[in-house]
């Protein structure tokens, strides 16, 4: 066995001591990988129709805003205001916050019940009122990392240990997709599913215009796309599918990996198999310095490569579910089995004042990765970390955590 391995049933996981020096939840994220191949099932396997409750249709919540939207009351302000307040008080990093030293005695049972609506059930929700105008940012990160410890554990976000991340336009190319993070610039967002079991965006600030959230459920996709393209869905489910690191590996791995886009859930007990999705078409088609050229590394997207990605945009886009986050709001999605977008906004020029009279800042989202792993509840990955507390994101060599309170 491979220094460091430790066997679990049917996998391996790479689980050593870490210090906490450098981690201070005694936990680090585990980072990008590929599949485990001998547990990628093929195409004939997958079942021609979805059911139970993580399938969903955009109507069914269209008009019905209370079926997936909380506003906080002012006792559960109190609450979250006062845990947050004690917690900058005891002088603990934002990067060790847990639900031990988060207390929420009241807002508890929600939190959990949403946990399991996020793993288990329709994989979304929104939460309205958190007063951001009113906390500085600090407070803004703290009352939000500590909403999300009871859903799960902070994954890294990229290279450099993010585990509080900002989407925020920084005036980056986002023609140069094989450096730059989408999310760093104010470009239109294909459907795509983020590198983490559930991803929070807490909305700080409003663009001027545009930046508004598409979120559709990956099993009525599939289900649309098995009835009238089964042929794409097989071609997702090819695990011949590269994905690009984008720089942010650790020494001895590949620049990219080679995935599946579909994959079945690694649990043959199941009488309904879920299927689990992982895709950012960014991160396909920016491998021309590998796949072209006198030195090409790995085949370059094929034409039924290319064609099942156009179909799977225009079918998400066909059945999804219009979002819109105002200063305040917490969307929480499921990367299992819901694929978001986002579209491309403009921000307020210099000297504007907003809606509010104020004057006008950048769009600032507040982002946070968070794994539940197999051990606790979530979903049986063909990955070899799948029972790690905190699998997925992004980890390159020992990078520590940080969470800086703004984008950089």
């Amino acid at each position: 066995m491979a220094p460091g391995l430790v066997e679990t049933p049917g996998l391996q996981t790479f689980s050593k001591p870490v210090k906490q020096s450098v981690f201070p939840d005694g936990f680090k994220t585990s980072g990008q990988h590929p599949p485990v191949y001998s547990l990628v099932r093929p195409y004939s396997e997958f079942p021609k129709v979805l059911t139970g409750p993580t399938l969903w249709k955009a109507e069914e919540y269209r008009e019905n805003d209370d079926l997936w939207t909380h506003r906080f009351t002012s006792d559960e302000v109190a609450e979250i205001s006062g845990a947050s307040d004690q917690f900058i008080k005891s002088g603990i990093p934002l990067t060790g916050i847990t639900k031990a030293n988060f207390l929420l005695p009241n807002l508890s049972e929600r939190m959990e019940n949403l946990r399991q609506d996020l793993l288990n059930g329709k994989g979304f929700f929104r939460f309205r009122g958190l007063p951001v105008e009113q906390w500085d940012l600090q407070k803004c990160a703290t009352a939000y990392m500590g909403l999300g410890t009871y859903l799960g554990y902070f994954t890294s976000q990229n290279g450099r240990g993010h585990v509080l991340g900002h989407v925020k336009d920084l005036g980056e190319d986002p023609t140069r997709t094989d450096k730059v993070r989408i999310y760093r610039t104010n470009a239109r967002q294909y459907f795509h599913t983020d590198g983490s079991d559930l991803v929070g965006l807490l909305c700080i600030t409003k663009s001027l215009s545009g930046g508004e959230s598409d979120i559709v459920s990956t099993h009525h996709v599939f289900n649309v796309l098995q009835e009238r393209h089964p042929d794409v869905v097989e071609t997702l489910c090819e695990p011949n599918w590269y994905f690009d690191r984008k720089g942010e590996q650790s020494e001895g791995e590949e620049p990219w990996m080679r995935c599946s886009v579909f994959y079945l859930e690694n649990d043959k007990t199941r009488s309904n198999p879920r299927v689990y999705t992982r895709l950012d078409p960014n991160n396909v088609t920016s491998l021309a310095r590998f796949n072209s050229g006198p030195d090409a590394r790995i085949p370059p997207l094929s034409d039924k490569q290319k064609y099942a990605l156009e179909i799977f945009e225009k079918t998400c886009a066909e059945l999804s579910l219009h979002m819109i986050l105002a200063p305040g709001d917490i969307q929480f999605l499921s990367n299992t089995h819901v694929f978001h977008a986002r579209t491309a906004y403009t921000d307020y020029p210099a000297g504007a004042l907003d809606e509010s009279g104020r004057p006008a800042r950048r769009r600032h989202l507040m982002r946070l990765w968070l794994s539940a792993p197999e051990s606790e509840g979530g979903w049986k990955l063909p990955y070899h970390d799948s029972l790690e507390r905190k699998r997925g994101g992004i980890q390159v060599n020992d990078t520590p955590p940080v969470c800086p309170l703004d984008a950089e």
